[in-house]
């Protein structure tokens, strides 16, 4: 069954674009084009292409900030990811990505950004990740794009909007960073490193800042076509956005509406023998909306205001033989943030910020047959955050180095989360309190200025951060860093910390449910006939926070000899415990030994009935015969423990090269990661690998690419590699091929002449060029597709075009 026209929808918006693009080009084609403002093209190494790429440092060859001076009013300009010092550098690798970049690489949203980065892992919420059965976190519920650093879980790598928490998606920790309009933002800049003591929960694999722009002026509308060449996805974006600056101020506007069909499985060869109707990538209509301003207050405080609106509809189909169902979710995401920093003189500051975020995804579907069209679940997973904060920064003293900055701060947070069932079934949810307080300390021992040799600079910080939640106490989470520069070509940077994550809303308020298997569907052998086996499952009110020690080393190369070459490798550790799991896998509950622990065998008549005095308010009877509490052999405890210990390590390495050559400039730039990590689930369990294993991250991942430029033309080719995962099933490991594609972008910018008429870009992308398929393995379940959708993407070859113009 197709999707119900929404590619083929026509706005009033689209329309005016249409006409006048189509007027521009057609009466003005030799016109030519400024693009970006000259504040744009002269921006920071860290926000354009040939600065710092993906993995590579911003800050690594900067003079220490304490010993600039900006101006008052440019306090809200200064943004560091990972510390609150103004203007500071944190002792963690930092991956800044500009806006320029973004373009020249053919990204469309900030879901296709991160999804392109060696350090992040595509499982979790991302479009098209279906058939992964490795735990609820790992399916596409909403269309969305989150951010999972390390592969640690879309809840454990934390995305702010200009530094404010944005609400989760759906009934997970997530967020969705492709609701954020990308013709808005300045720069994407990712800590892969965990940074709890500077932001508090969810920080454990690393925190994502979307950074707005503050000085567009103009107009620009912009139109993108796109589809794939084996059918399916065909896409229509249109887009506006104004601007302007005043004297002390200025404000964005845009607004941007893309619609997609989705991919059905018989648009594939390799999931043609999938029943019809099956979608393997759903389709979309997406509207987005975000307005963000700021205004100086004279030399006395700067205001600012952040709003987004985005609104999604999403359409799949997942076929049950004779029968399929069909998913229609609806996703609203709405955040407010105002603030207002005070400049209290001697450099200090006073910024008092508040936070209002929504998220409410309708999960609505229906269950249609040859006599039967029904719906069967339309629940609301709502989400609401709200946060305050009142923060305070500074120099404390002076030292032969610089200055010495301090920043503290306290605030508080709430989550609420419900789900809300409208067909059938019970309402539960809870909400979580928290509040907080942490204190940063900046002290820069050794300048450059100070001439010592074998020591150009030297700088320690260290940070604290205390959060005291309603449900489960007090979490401290410190962090210490070092940044040492031996001489003007090396940087090196260490950090140490703790960081943790509190445990999902879900995780802690799901309803409890029990389920009456037979003895042998749990891996039973030689029971008795009739046999049965009692099974809890849900929510666990008495879970404890997750925590982890972190640890990262980095180097940064940097030669004066070659000022255009910039490298870095890092090396991390990670170790997480206290996660939050469903303990067993109940089809091998009775035959695994190493789930021993949440097994009683032989239970009394008094458990049994503890259990269902708690549990029968949602009891499924899947044993195919009556409940007989004689025929009970055995209780498995499947609900939400603290019970895994996780520990990942690995390496990243980036470099970056620019170069003149003949009338241009070619950069070159590339990132890589290899991972190493595992899980005991319990003390009583073996150690079972996740990186190279299905549903999981690949050892290996890397992006390499060129970028060239030549007065408004602008050609960039990037290649991606992937490495093959494992596939277990049956116990018999079966490695599967890697993915390796390759990606091309080519852009033109027509300057304006004079006032009266727009500057012009136009685009033309193409990823995966060589329409490689994804590598195939034998799915545990029929139904399920043959790949791994959390490593590879089924989309194949995707062209797209695109013009704007801008007054």
């Amino acid at each position: 069954m197709e999707t119900k026209g929404r590619s083929m929808k026509t706005s009033a918006l689209r329309n005016a674009i249409s006409i006048a693009l189509f007027a521009t080009l057609s009466g003005h084609a030799g016109i030519a084009l400024a693009g970006e403002s000259t504040t744009d093209a002269t921006r920071a190494d860290a926000e354009q292409d040939g600065g710092a790429g993906q993995g590579s440092t911003a800050a690594s060859t900067s003079e220490p900030a304490s010993r600039k001076e900006p101006a008052a009013t440019e306090l809200e300009t200064v943004t560091v990811t990972g510390t609150r010092i103004r203007g500071g550098t944190t002792p963690s690798p930092v991956i800044a990505i500009g806006s320029e970049q973004i373009r020249q690489e053919g990204f469309a949203d900030l879901g296709e950004v991160v999804r392109s980065l060696p350090q992040n892992f595509g499982g979790g919420q991302n479009p098209g990740v279906i058939g992964a059965a490795s735990g609820v976190g790992n399916q596409d519920l909403t269309g969305g794009s989150s951010l999972n650093l390390r592969g640690l879980g879309a809840d454990a790598s934390l995305t702010l909007l200009n530094g404010r928490r944005l609400a989760y998606d759906g009934f997970s920790q997530a967020v969705d960073i492709s609701a954020i309009p990308v013709e808005a933002v300045e720069r994407l800049e990712i800590v892969p490193d965990g940074a709890s003591a500077i932001y508090g929960s969810d920080a454990v694999g690393g925190v994502a800042n979307v950074i707005l722009k503050r000085d567009f002026d103009g107009v620009a509308f912009g139109m993108r076509h796109a589809g794939t060449a084996d059918g399916g996805l065909a896409t229509q974006e249109y887009s506006a956005t104004a601007g302007a600056q005043w004297l002390g101020g200025g404000m964005i506007a845009t607004f941007k509406d893309t619609a997609s069909d989705p991919i059905h499985a018989r648009q594939r060869s390799y999931t043609r023998h999938l029943a019809e109707p099956y979608t393997i990538y759903g389709g979309s209509d997406t509207r987005s909306g975000l307005v963000s301003l700021h205004q100086a207050l004279g030399e006395v405080a700067e205001l600012r205001f952040d709003a987004l609106r985005t609104k999604r509809d999403m359409e799949r189909y997942v076929s049950q033989g004779t029968a399929y169902y069909r998913y229609t979710p609806d996703t609203s995401i709405t955040l407010i943030s105002p603030s207002i920093a005070f400049f209290l003189g001697r450099d200090w500051s006073l910024t008092l910020g508040g936070t209002h975020g929504r998220n409410e995804n309708i999960d609505e579907r229906y269950y249609v047959s040859a006599t039967d069209s029904r719906l069967v679940t339309q629940t609301c997973s709502c989400n609401r955050s709200r946060s305050y904060e009142v923060g305070a920064e500074g120099p404390l003293f002076a030292l032969e180095g610089g200055e010495a900055r301090l920043a503290v701060g306290a605030g508080s947070r709430e989550d609420a989360f419900m789900s809300r069932p409208r067909v059938a079934g019970t309402s539960y949810g809870g909400n979580e309190r928290a509040r907080s307080a942490y204190a940063e300390l900046s002290v820069p021992i050794v300048a450059p200025s100070m001439g010592m040799g074998g020591i150009r600079r030297l700088e320690f910080s260290t940070a604290l951060r205390g959060e005291d939640y309603a449900s489960f106490g007090a979490v401290t989470t410190p962090k210490l860093g070092v940044i040492y520069d031996p001489n003007a070509h090396l940087t090196f940077k260490a950090s140490w910390g703790r960081s943790f994550k509190a445990p999902t809303l879900l995780q802690r308020h799901q309803n409890r449910m029990a389920y009456l298997w037979s003895a042998s569907a749990v891996g039973a052998a030689g029971s008795p006939a009739g046999a049965t086996v009692l099974m809890s499952y849900g929510g666990n009110a008495d879970l404890q926070a997750e925590r982890a020690r972190t640890w990262t080393a980095s180097l940064a190369v940097h030669p004066e000899a070659l000022p255009g070459l910039e490298a870095e490798l890092t090396w991390f550790d990670v170790d997480y415990v206290d996660r939050v799991v469903e303990p067993v896998s109940y089809a091998h509950a009775l035959s695994n030994p190493a789930y021993a622990e949440f097994v009683d065998l032989a239970p009394t008549r008094e458990e049994m009935e503890r259990l269902l005095a708690v549990y029968n308010s949602a009891f499924y009877n899947l044993s195919g015969a009556p409940y007989d509490p004689a025929k009970v052999v055995a209780i498995i405890r499947d609900q939400y423990v603290n019970a895994a210990r996780q520990r990942i390590q690995g390496v990243d390495l980036s470099a970056s090269y620019r170069f003149d050559l003949g009338h241009g400039q070619l950069a070159i730039r590339g990132s890589s990661s290899w991972l190493d990590s595992e899980q005991r689930t319990s003390a009583g369990q073996p150690v079972n690998p996740l990186a190279g294993t299905i549903a999981n991250p690949a050892r290996f991942n890397g992006r390499i690419g060129a970028v060239w430029t030549s007065g408004g033309f602008t050609a960039s080719a990037f290649a991606n590699h992937t490495g093959g995962v494992t596939s277990r099933r049956g116990g018999v490991p079966d490695k599967g091929a890697s993915f390796t594609t390759l990606d091309t972008t080519l852009g033109y910018e027509l300057a304006a002449r004079g006032g009266r008429f727009p500057a012009l870009s136009f685009g033309l992308s193409i990823q995966n060029l060589l329409d490689r398929a994804p590598p195939l393995y034998a799915p545990a379940v029929a139904t399920y597709v043959p790949y791994d959708a959390t490593n590879y993407s089924a989309i194949g070859r995707f062209a797209s075009a695109s013009v704007s113009m801008r007054w």
